[in-house]
């Protein structure tokens, strides 16, 4: 009898502890390459973008969003597992986590361990396999289809003299799903609807490449602009005493410019035109996902979010892409609609590795002790209180701190930068050795040591 009795009392135990299990949020986790706040909802009204938009107004979004590195591989690994970076980890675009930190738990892997089903569409981490068989319930699917897969043959009439890759851009009449996107929204969908017949938690992510080069999107999505009316960046000289150690991205040049003069106003304006296309076409994809998760009746009971893996200069300062230090390639769009929770903006300083412990919290598993990120839920409640003093990023051999009113930059020889946000929002002077702010360079270089002293302090060992 008293066997019996232990048994059925066990029996309710695990039945106890599945129902709790399948109460919790599920999460629909969406990464957009190279996607700069460059959106309707963070006031750039040029950009269609109506499904982020709506997205964003039903969740919080942050004006005051920064990656770790400006750089893909290396600011999603430090993503996902909320490690920071430092000069000799999380450097680089095919920067691995299982490689850089050994020892820490990625994000899904946490999920999966408090028993969700945890499914990669995409691009999430930025190399395939990277930490797949712990993170992952089934292998990380991504599109045959490559980023620089062409559907137009004057593509690749003409061919880069750098990496022999075609045309920069493209516009052919075709279906959504004739690009890797298209079909990642696909596989989405599917899982989705598999998902919602299993019945247990779920970890989606769904990785978008566009708008990252080269700007390939269906031609409907090119018509929503027109280009001549298209605006262009106002300034496009090298910040005014900029050190040498200030570089732009040359990624771009691997493709043929399609005999546009660099720097003249037409290839802007055709760049730009090609980054809105491909934005707009990933936004007509995130919609159709968030449809299906409405549609299923998923919705009241997801968390979604949505980020950036980092900025992307288009054409300020003559720059195109990421690669450095600046307010514009660290800065990223992030929103995050919780079931429940309150919409609105947030002005507080929040970095990419608080979306891990902010996650877990609002799921209610354990944070592991690797994890150097901030739960900000209490945002979710309150976002006017302030949260981080200062946000960290670096690439390569620069590090930068962000505050409410400055960003300063040291590189590693020496040379320093610091630009006033408050008189000059668009880092076109650098004042770091003007006498007026010595003692506020002073300040931002203990915030940097601090924060650069944080990283090394991780608890994984160094590459």
């Amino acid at each position: 009898m008293r066997m019996k009795t232990t048994m059925i009392g066990a029996l309710l135990l695990v039945s106890a502890a599945f129902a709790e299990v399948k109460k919790r949020p599920n999460v629909l986790f969406i990464a957009i390459d190279d996607l700069r706040p460059e959106l309707g909802c963070y006031g750039a009204p040029q950009v269609k973008s109506p499904n982020l938009n709506k997205l964003a107004s039903e969740g919080l979004l942050f004006e005051r969003a920064y990656c770790q590195v400006a750089v893909c591989g290396a600011s999603r690994a430090s993503m996902m597992t909320s490690v920071l970076p430092t000069s000799k980890r999380f450097r680089i675009f095919r920067s691995r986590a299982d490689k850089d930190a050994p020892g820490a738990k990625t994000l899904p892997q946490v999920f999966k361990e408090a028993g969700y089903t945890t499914l990669s569409n995409g691009k999430i981490f930025h190399t395939q396999g990277d930490s797949e068989d712990r993170s992952w319930s089934e292998p990380d699917w991504r599109p045959e289809l490559n980023h620089a897969f062409s559907h137009d043959p004057a593509t690749t009439n003409k061919l880069s003299s750098t990496r022999g890759r075609g045309r920069i851009y493209e516009h052919p009449d075709v279906a959504d799903n004739a690009y890797g996107d298209g079909q990642v929204a696909e596989k989405t969908i599917a899982d989705l609807k598999r998902l919602k017949e299993e019945g247990t938690p779920f970890f989606l992510g769904c990785g978008f490449i566009r708008p990252h080069l080269p700007f390939y999107a269906p031609k409907k999505y090119w018509d929503l602009y027109d280009r001549e009316s298209i605006e262009i960046a106002s300034n496009r000289e090298r910040p005014e005493n900029a050190p040498g150690s200030l570089g732009g991205s040359g990624e771009y040049k691997a493709y043929h410019l399609a005999d546009f003069e660099k720097g003249s106003d037409e290839f802007h304006r055709v760049m730009r035109h090609g980054y809105m296309a491909s934005v707009s076409y990933v936004d007509k994809l995130v919609g159709d996902v968030l449809a299906e998760l409405e549609s299923l009746g998923l919705a009241d009971n997801t968390i979604i979010v949505v980020w950036g893996d980092h900025g992307w200069h288009l054409g300020e300062h003559n720059f195109w892409g990421k690669h450095n230090t600046m307010h514009l390639s660290v800065r990223v769009p992030l929103f995050i609609k919780v079931p429940n929770k309150l919409a609105g903006k947030t002005e507080a300083l929040v970095e990419t590795i608080d979306v891990f412990p902010t996650l877990c919290s609002l799921a209610g598993i354990s944070v592991p002790e690797t994890v150097q990120g901030k739960d900000f839920s209490t945002l979710l409640e309150n976002p006017n209180q302030p949260f981080r003093e200062v946000a960290y990023s670096r690439y390569k051999g620069g590090d930068v701190v962000v505050t409410d009113r400055y960003a300063y930059t040291r590189y590693s020889k020496g040379a320093e930068m610091l630009y006033d946000h408050l008189k000059d929002p668009d880092e076109n002077r650098n004042v770091a050795g003007n006498p007026e702010y010595k003692e506020i360079v002073q300040k931002m270089r203990t915030l940097l040591e601090a924060r650069m002293k944080e990283a090394s302090e991780a608890k994984v060992k160094e590459r």
